[in-house]
């Protein structure tokens, strides 16, 4: 269940990298952009605003202050959006300076409330505001007169700007920076040389972070802005990739920012977060090592951790390569890239890498089939140890998803569970809390249990995330929630209920879009879901090609879909041997769910050539295993399948008897299907337990004849929320037989002309009632 990159994102601090000064050839000045963030600082003072307003305006100052550069059209509406009255006053502030003249800019400075110059202001002098503030003004006062008349004809071109027509040519924001680069804090020259580098600098495209649309805005990053950038946009990717720049625009934008700098480690590293997203195994390992590469050229570790540093750049350096492998299956490669860690690990005696190659040592195995228990049970002891939770709850988790594989009981299993959320609760790590409800969800829904397996998915919907969720990002795009997600499409499906089904699924394709990296599951769940409906509707040709698409998600669920439909088709060889072919590479794979499936269906094809006594021992192996592994719900469905084969053999009393077994459970937990095909067998049990004879010869017992109805009124009802019409037209002709064995004409002449509208709807033979479950 866990999510074995996820740590990736914890290695590198993207907010904490060294990003130099001047590090695109260019720094922080006094722009007609900045002049306009001024007047909103300063109208926000001096008009009064709501309270809300206030909030929201608050929280807009900081990405208006650290984000790229905006045209004025762009800067009003993202106001406008907070405050209309405030978005108006700035305009008209703006309006006064940039329609008047020279000293209206000069006396908008000098009025500026500032927490250095007016006692009532409402900033800090330490604050964001204040320093904010503060710098602008310095950087103002230190221009000459000839660079402050650049900067006021700059704030004429900004405003007008917004107000030309298409066709008068509109002035955009690079032309503008490049006159306003040469009056930074730092510098009053105007050389040539300044000249060549801005116009160097102009070429750069860079995204509009306030802007709800993907059109690039033009205009040079600095410092603070690219460290604002490159953070933000990896937090989006860990947190809510929706709301993270697409990825070919994000790589275009990395692309220009390393075109300029190459030794830019961080924005590496986001390039490497971003390949990820679109599977490019190419692009995210050279990202990867370029980043690491970059990391120890500059320094960055070596300066903080002395020798120290450089050695655990290489560490991680070839763990995080290890996981990449990983992700994409080459599990040689990788091995060889973990194993290259530890030994590092080893020499430089780094306890805490090497729980981190211990965790991934077992991973591995686990991905290769093997068995990892005690490599997880060491590393959870050794995290423990070193005070390591993070690490010890996912040893735990592991165990217990190899737990359900091995026959443990429920019980154990949640006590596990109960022990590591306790854990969680306590150090606060909410994303281990949503993949233990997730993995809750998941094991109760594999014994069998579907109202425990609802009621775990909806606690994990309806968590608040104890995560800082900043950007108004809500944590709801991890792959706890995908499967959560996904296992609330399938039970809402197993009860007919495809309405609620298509917007669950519309939900999943919205927060999980298909470039994604867990939108596999609901892709697979989507096509299970839709194979399953149109097998219940008897509509094999719409089937059939489901089973290529899923087959390309996963190849053991195709086998047996594609099973499936050639029995259906009456292709009892081909699928006989697909089913054989399966079987033996489950039991290798230790995939106990599958194989008892494998085994119903191979008995269904038994049953088709009047072997039932050859698929009585098949069926008592099958549920063997289920109890083995307490599949209750598996186990219910091999207790069906033994009572109709009872059934067939000429012992009904003994089929009756095992059906009141499992009949309880499948009407509590089952799906509608498995609840009316128990129903309708306990129907003809109880007909065939009645002495109950078509042709109306001898005397039947008429309790267990009204029972039998009973079953058969309430079997249809389940088949029609299903529309399996094949299975009503069975339905409708017992019923027709009953009703007339009892004398009830109208009933009888009504079960026989639905039985007689679906047999001419279906236009094919009904196969012997008899002769299927």
């Amino acid at each position: 269940m866990a999510s074995v990159h996820e740590s990736l994102y914890f290695n590198p601090m993207m907010t904490n990298g060294v990003v130099h000064a001047n590090v695109f050839g260019i720094k922080d000045w006094v722009s007609p952009y900045k002049i306009s963030v001024l007047a909103l600082l300063y109208e926000m003072t001096a008009s009064k605003v709501t309270l809300p307003e206030r909030r929201r305006l608050n929280k807009l100052i900081l990405p208006l202050q650290q984000g790229p550069d905006l045209t004025l059209g762009q800067f009003l509406k993202t106001v406008e959006e907070c405050c209309p009255q405030t978005a108006y006053a700035v305009k008209l502030r703006l309006h006064e300076m940039a329609d008047g003249e020279l000293k209206d800019m000069e006396y908008f400075f000098s009025t500026l409330p500032t927490p250095f110059t007016a006692f009532d202001s409402e900033a800090y002098k330490t604050s964001v505001v204040g320093l904010f503030m503060r710098h602008m003004l310095l950087a103002y006062n230190k221009l000459s007169f000839s660079q402050v008349y650049k900067l006021y004809k700059s704030l004429q071109q900004y405003y007008h700007s917004h107000y030309a027509k298409p066709t008068d040519g509109l002035v955009s924001l690079p032309a503008l920076a490049a006159d306003d680069s040469d009056m930074d804090l730092t510098s009053t020259e105007d050389t040539v040389g300044d000249r060549i580098e801005r116009e160097e600098v102009d070429t750069q495209l860079h995204e509009s972070e306030l802007r709800n649309d993907n059109t690039p805005s033009r205009g040079p990053l600095s410092q603070k802005q690219a460290e604002y950038f490159l953070a933000r946009q990896a937090y989006l990717l860990k947190n809510d990739e929706n709301k993270a720049l697409k990825p070919a625009l994000l790589q275009k934008e990395l692309n220009n920012m390393l075109k300029f700098n190459p030794d830019f480690a961080e924005a590496h590293y986001l390039n490497y977060l971003n390949s990820m997203r679109v599977q490019d195994m190419f692009l995210s390992a050279h990202s990867l090592l370029h980043y690491f590469d970059r990391l120890i050229l500059s320094g960055n570790e070596g300066k903080s951790n002395g020798d120290e540093g450089y050695g655990r750049s290489l560490r991680y350096a070839a763990l995080n390569l290890a996981s990449l492998h990983c992700r994409f299956g080459h599990y040689q490669q990788a091995d060889l890239a973990l194993q290259e860690a530890i030994r590092i690990a080893q020499e430089s005696n780094d306890h805490v890498c090497l729980q981190h190659c211990l965790s991934w040592l077992y991973t591995l195995e686990q991905m290769k089939g093997s068995d990892s228990t005690v490599l997880t049970e060491d590393s959870v002891k050794m995290a423990a140890h070193f005070c390591l939770p993070y690490l010890a709850s996912l040893g735990i988790q592991s165990l217990v998803q190899q737990g359900t594989t091995q026959g443990k009981t429920a019980h154990k299993l949640m006590d596990a569970l109960k022990d590591t959320d306790i854990l969680h609760w306590k150090h606060s790590l909410s994303e281990l809390i949503e993949i233990s409800l997730a993995q809750t969800t998941s094991i109760w829904r594999m014994y069998g249990k579907s109202t425990m397996a609802l009621q775990q998915a909806q606690l994990l919907l309806n968590m608040s995330s104890l995560e800082p969720v900043n950007f108004g990002v809500q944590q709801n795009n991890t792959e706890a929630f995908s499967v959560a997600l996904c296992h609330l499409a399938e039970l809402h499906a197993e009860q007919g209920l495809y309405s609620a089904v298509s917007e669950i699924l519309q939900h999943l394709k919205e927060q999980f879009p298909p470039h994604t990296q867990h939108a596999k599951l609901w892709m697979l769940c989507d096509l299970k879901i839709q194979f399953e409906r149109h097998m219940n509707e008897g509509k094999y040709h719409l089937a059939e090609p489901l089973v290529t698409a899923i087959s390309a998600l996963n190849k053991t669920e195709g086998l047996y879909r594609k099973a499936q439909v050639l029995k259906a088709l009456n292709r009892s060889t081909e699928a006989y041997s697909i089913l054989q072919r399966l079987q033996v590479h489950c039991e290798k794979t230790k995939c106990t769910e599958t194989v008892i499936r494998v085994m119903l269906s191979t008995a269904q094809l038994h049953w088709e050539s009047s072997g039932f006594s050859t698929a009585l021992p098949l069926l008592l192996q099958a549920l063997a295993l289920a109890r083995q592994h307490h599949l209750q719900s598996l186990a219910s469905e091999t207790i069906i399948h033994l009572a109709f084969t009872q059934l067939m053999l000429g012992v009904p009393e003994q089929a009756l008897g095992v059906l009141h077994e499992a009949i309880e459970p499948v009407l509590a937990h089952g799906a509608v299907m498995d609840k009316g095909r128990a129903l309708l067998l306990t129907a003809r049990c109880q007909m065939a337990v009645a002495g109950f004879k078509p042709n109306g010869q001898g005397q039947a017992d008429l309790h267990l004849v009204v029972l039998a109805i009973d079953s058969l009124n309430e079997a249809a009802g389940y088949f029609s929320k299903l529309s399996c019409k094949e299975r009503l037209r069975d339905v409708h002709y017992l019923q027709a037989q009953l009703h007339h064995a009892v004398g009830q004409t109208s009933q009888c002449n009504k079960s026989a002309m639905l039985f007689r509208l679906l047999d001419q709807e279906l236009q094919s033979p009904a196969p012997p009632v008899s002769m299927r479950l």
